[in-house]
């Protein structure tokens, strides 16, 4: 049996909830998420490395990504394009995950732009789906994503939080 991955966390406190941040070794970020969603961060972890196949560590500031998040709260939102991510997926999802990660700062699309942007103009409810699968939100900006009638449609952090960072990044929703 391979020895389990070792993933190291910090939590940091934000003006819109406690997140938790999850980093490999090598500094690139794993998994992160609300403190009230971490059961199902624990979910997407398991069906990636399986239930036994990693192991959480606290470290304080794990490859400097909790100064990172922490900077990108006060205000430097094209932080988020430097950090490093390596969420593993499908295919499918990692094409997801790339596109989201080209939009703009200060700028939303649709899911029907996501999948068009990705070459499969059809796969708008898959597009969500991989969107919603993503592990790494707010670095790879899941939130920036909006019905295609500009309304805010689902985040798993949820509506009001979604509002918050699109907000913040100096994107006005209704």
């Amino acid at each position: 049996m391979a020895e389990p991955v070792i993933l190291f966390h910090d939590r940091l406190a934000t003006p819109i909830g406690e997140l938790i941040v999850i980093a490999d070794g090598d500094g690139k970020l794993r998994a992160i998420d609300w403190t009230d969603h971490e059961a199902r961060m624990n979910q997407l972890l398991a069906r990636a490395y399986g239930s036994h196949g990693y192991r959480l560590q606290p470290k304080r500031d794990p490859g400097g990504l909790t100064a990172a998040m922490r900077r990108y709260f006060k205000g430097e939102i094209a932080i988020l394009a430097s950090l490093p991510a390596a969420a593993p997926g499908t295919a499918f999802q990692t094409a997801i995950w790339k596109a989201l990660r080209r939009i703009e700062d200060g700028a939303t699309i649709s899911y029907a732009e996501l999948a068009r942007r990705i070459g499969k103009p059809k796969a708008i409810r898959a597009a969500g789906l991989a969107n919603g699968q993503n592990p790494v939100s707010i670095v790879v900006p899941c939130h920036r994503v909006i019905g295609s009638d500009g309304s805010l449609t689902g985040y798993g952090g949820g509506l009001e939080r979604k509002r918050w960072l699109l907000a913040h990044e100096g994107v006005s929703v209704r």
